[in-house]
């Protein structure tokens, strides 16, 4: 659990820094917001390999080094000196990351057994939706009361502790006869969805899907994906068994959480934004008022949990993706003066669709294999849920740039943008951390 904490809350307490980071590095939006896209680029790239090594060197072995990883990525991330160096810095902490995930969740499956995947997994949705509430609120906290840096060194103590027990309490588990690596397998999938995530998210800078920036990685992404899948279906133990495809709950789970993630990271990206941007609220103002949404999934998820197991997941998961819609149309004709006493309900509403939709997407996808498969379906679901995701905050970013271009006249490409000290003017308004290096800006309008 405590392994669990540490990377989700890193997906989400860098958000309501990125503004704060954009002046203290002398960046722009799209330069910056790689400080959240290579993070789960790294989890998307690492993920495939740890199925394999799960069974290879065993899952608590496995365990221990993501957090070691995870440590190192985080105590140098604190104390990047650019924005170069920071961005690398998370890509190492995603590294750690992308294997706590799985390897965490195989241990508590097959732990638990299938016939209380449901409760475990609802035990293990509790830190995946207690990020959105602590991630923005603790983020927010020390990029105004401390410095940025310790949105990074906070994981220190959270990580010594987590490798301490885990090293203590944790079974022993032999490592078991593995089958052979298929390195060719991770030559093209890693970097195929490395490319396709990166050409994604050049967009904003390059302005369409024209410029070679965007269409050329995209390409060799979509080309290395697909001979992955050709070469998969072909060899007898590829590094994603895509038979488990040929579970019909199993893919339609899988299918559902893809799109559930896209949607989900998308609003972390944009909410804390608006927050900070329009409403002109500090970091931990807007961390608070991201809360009600999380304490909305805490109500739900126990509760939805142990429905899975007894219901089905189905009859748990569609009320849930309708909460999802009822809240997000609320947000759909927000404005710059609209009333808190409507946004907060709304989170709320959206945070008791997410925890009756999370967790019994996974436990719907887990249930019906067998103990030999978890290990392999977890590694392929959190694939599936950190791409998704990433896809998600790229495309969420390409959204924001083109309004902040559009409507308030302000370009967000780096030799057209140069952060100055920031001050909100009034609610509503742009922040005054903008200037153009070419021209005037025009006047920031509602």
């Amino acid at each position: 659990m405590l392994g669990a904490i540490m990377a989700i809350l890193d997906t989400t307490v860098v958000n309501v820094a990125l503004q704060t980071l954009t002046i203290e590095f002398q960046t722009s939006f799209d330069t910056i917001q790689w400080v959240a896209t290579g993070y789960m680029l790294a989890l998307v790239t690492v993920i495939p390999v740890t199925g394999w090594a799960s069974d290879r060197f065993g899952t608590k072995r496995l365990y221990l080094l993501a957090i070691v990883l995870f440590l190192a990525g985080s105590v140098l991330a604190g104390f990047a000196w650019n924005v170069e160096t920071l961005i690398i810095f998370r890509v190492l902490q995603g590294l750690g990351g992308g294997m706590l995930m799985p390897a965490g969740m195989t241990i508590l499956t097959r732990a638990a057994g299938p016939h209380r995947v449901g409760r475990v997994m609802s035990v293990l949705g509790v830190p995946m939706l207690l990020g959105p509430i602590g991630g923005p609120i603790l983020g927010g906290w020390l990029v105004d009361a401390v410095s940025w840096r310790w949105i990074f060194f906070i994981n220190v103590p959270i990580g010594a502790v987590a490798l301490l027990l885990a090293a203590r309490l944790l079974p022993k588990d032999r490592p078991e006869p593995a089958n052979r690596f298929d390195f060719p397998g991770m030559l093209m999938l890693s970097p195929g969805l490395a490319l396709l995530i990166y050409g994604v998210s050049n967009l904003p800078d390059a302005g369409g899907v024209g410029a070679t920036s965007v269409w050329l990685p995209g390409a060799a992404g979509i080309v290395l994906v697909a001979g992955f899948l050709l070469r998969a279906t072909r060899i007898a133990q590829p590094l994603i068994d895509l038979h488990l495809f040929r579970n019909r709950t199993f893919s339609i789970a899988v299918l559902t959480m893809s799109i559930f993630s896209v949607s989900f990271f998308g609003a972390m990206l944009l909410l804390p934004t608006y927050f900070l941007l329009v409403r002109g609220e500090t970091a931990l103002t807007a961390g608070l008022l991201l809360a009600p949404q999380g304490i909305g999934a805490m109500v739900t998820m126990p509760i939805a949990g142990r429905l899975a197991d007894r219901i089905g997941s189905g009859k748990v998961v569609l009320p849930g993706l309708v909460l999802i819609v009822a809240g997000l149309a609320v947000f759909t004709t927000v404005g710059p003066d609209t009333s808190y006493w409507l946004l907060l309900p709304a989170l709320f509403v959206m945070g008791l669709g997410m925890g009756s939709t999370m967790m019994p997407i996974m436990s719907a996808a887990l249930q019906t294999l067998t103990h030999k498969q978890v290990a392999r379906a977890s590694t392929a679901t959190n694939i599936v849920q950190q791409a998704s995701g990433a896809i998600g905050s790229a495309v969420m970013s390409i959204i924001l740039a083109g309004v902040l271009a559009g409507k308030f006249g302000v370009p967000t490409s780096e030799g057209q943008l140069a952060p100055e000290r920031c001050s909100i003017r009034k609610r509503g308004t742009l922040p005054r951390c903008w200037r153009r290096t070419r021209s005037p800006p025009r006047s920031p309008g509602r």
